[in-house]
C-alpha cells in the first residue's frame, strides 16, 4: 500500500463533510418549502436522473413510499419512449442533474409542462436550462468532488442524498407521521422487528 493512500481516503469523507456544511449554510426555506408542498399535494411523485443521481433519486422514490407519498423511478430512456404516461396534472416530476443540462432529462420538461405538472430541479447550477424551466430549484452546494480529477459523483452525491432526506423529515412533520404508520407497511427485517 502507498504510504498516502488512507489520507486520500480520509479527505474522502472531508468532501463530503464540507459539501454538507455548505448545504446546512445555504438551504433556501422557500424553495424547500415549495417543494415540500408540490410533494405533498402530488398524488405521485415522479423522479428522473441518470449514473449516480439516479441511484439517489431510486433512494428517494423508496424513501417517499415508506411515508405513504407515492413515488416511482423512471430511467430517463423509459420516461421518453411511454414511462412519462404515468405522470398527471399537478403531480410532481422531480430531475437531479449536478450541471443542470443533462441531454436526456431535457424532454422530459417538456413532457411535464404539457401535462400540467410541477418540476422540481436538484442542481448546482441555478442558471441552467433546467433549472430555468423548473418549479422549484434545490441548489446543491458547488463544492470539489473528493476525486483527484473532480469527477465522481461523491460530495454531490451526499450532498443530494442530503437533500431528498430533508424533505422526508419534511414531510414526516407536517403528516404527524406515526410509528405505528410505518410499522404497518414495514414488518419485515431488523427495523420490523424492533418496531413491531
Amino acid at each position: 500500500m502507498k504510504s498516502s493512500t488512507f489520507e486520500f481516503m480520509r479527505s474522502s469523507v472531508a468532501a463530503e463533510r464540507r459539501a454538507l456544511d455548505v448545504l446546512y449554510g445555504q438551504m433556501d426555506e422557500n424553495e424547500f418549502l415549495k417543494t415540500l408542498e408540490y410533494i405533498l399535494k402530488s398524488n405521485l411523485v415522479i423522479l428522473s436522473a441518470c449514473g449516480s443521481s439516479g441511484f439517489a433519486a431510486k433512494k428517494f422514490a423508496h424513501s417517499l413510499c415508506c411515508v405513504e407519498c407515492p413515488a416511482k423511478f423512471v430511467p430517463p430512456s423509459e420516461a421518453v419512449h411511454g414511462g412519462m404516461g404515468a405522470l398527471k396534472k399537478d403531480n410532481l416530476l422531480i430531475l437531479v442533474s449536478k450541471g443542470g443540462k443533462t441531454d436526456e432529462l431535457i424532454p422530459l420538461v417538456s413532457i411535464a409542462k404539457s401535462k400540467g405538472a410541477k418540476i422540481a430541479i436538484v442542481t448546482a447550477n441555478p442558471d441552467s436550462e433546467l433549472a430555468r424551466k423548473a418549479d422549484s430549484v434545490l441548489l446543491l452546494p458547488d463544492v470539489p468532488e473528493s476525486d483527484v480529477y473532480g469527477v465522481m459523483s461523491t460530495a454531490s452525491f451526499a450532498a443530494t442524498v442530503a437533500i431528498f432526506d430533508a424533505l422526508m423529515m419534511g414531510i414526516m412533520e407536517e403528516k404527524n407521521y406515526a410509528l405505528s404508520d410505518f410499522a404497518l407497511i414495514h414488518p419485515s427485517g431488523a427495523v420490523g422487528k424492533k418496531i413491531n
